[in-house]
């Protein structure tokens, strides 16, 4: 691994971050969790909705979705909110999708009953790796609210599966790197997002050049990247969780 890589904060190509998860940060939503990754910050809330989606009626099954925004100062200069526009961006909704993708990858959904977890993820601060952030703190407040409603007596059976998380990766400096903040992100030649479960199972992968087109063997080693700084995210989150 090549050490001589230029990285803000002087970080090696194969660190993340510093990570951290605050559970329990607003009062009301049945799961809670700020995230931290470095400087982008987004806070993860789950809330347990007793009804499903129409698609869903009397399947027996529920059902776990996500909603994403960015603040308006989340960013070097202010933008207006999306619902003073009128609709979502393209972005938004392809974040979100993913999002709720990613946990229900992990979610057994008969054993939920007929709920929904609705997960928000509202963006305060973003420095790069938004999505990933949302996914990684989104799964600390679902399983909180899971909790809840295990606490309450409300599930016949814990529908969790595996853990899941997700990282970005990218060629920087012509060096497979991991996960990038916004000065990097910005002037990298890939740019990949890699969900993937606890046992190492892939979720999801985005991966696109945005220069010269990436060789198999930067691929690969990207994606072993990916898989060391996962198991490091599962470790924050079995930590935070006290599992």
């Amino acid at each position: 691994m090549n050490a001589g890589v230029k990285r803000s904060g002087g970080r090696r190509p194969d660190a993340l971050r510093p990570v951290r998860l605050q559970r329990g940060f607003t009062r009301h939503a049945e799961g809670s969790v700020l995230v931290e990754f470095g400087e982008t910050r987004v806070l993860c809330t789950a809330s347990v909705e007793e009804r499903v989606p129409p698609f869903l009626k009397d399947s027996g099954r529920g059902w776990v979705t996500a909603e994403y925004g960015m603040l308006p100062r989340s960013t070097h200069t202010r933008t207006d909110r999306e619902a003073a526009r009128g609709k979502q961006s393209g972005r938004t909704q392809e974040i979100q999708r993913l999002i709720g993708r990613s946990l229900r990858a992990v979610v057994d959904l008969a054993s939920l009953g007929q709920r929904t977890i609705q997960i928000d993820c509202d963006v305060l601060q973003a420095d790069g790796g938004t999505r990933t952030a949302a996914i990684t703190g989104g799964f600390v407040a679902l399983h909180d609210a899971l909790s809840w409603l295990k606490g309450k007596g409300l599930l016949a059976q814990w529908p969790v599966r595996d853990f899941v998380a997700a990282v970005s990766v990218g060629v920087f400096q012509g060096v497979p790197v991991l996960d990038l903040d916004y000065a990097e992100d910005s002037a990298c030649d890939t740019d990949m997002n890699v969900v993937m479960t606890g046992s190492g199972g892939f979720v999801e992968l985005q991966g696109t050049a945005e220069g010269a087109p990436f060789s198999r063997e930067q691929a690969d080693t990207m994606l072993a990247l990916a898989g060391r700084g996962i198991d490091e995210l599962i470790g924050h989150q079995r930590r935070a969780l006290g599992l």
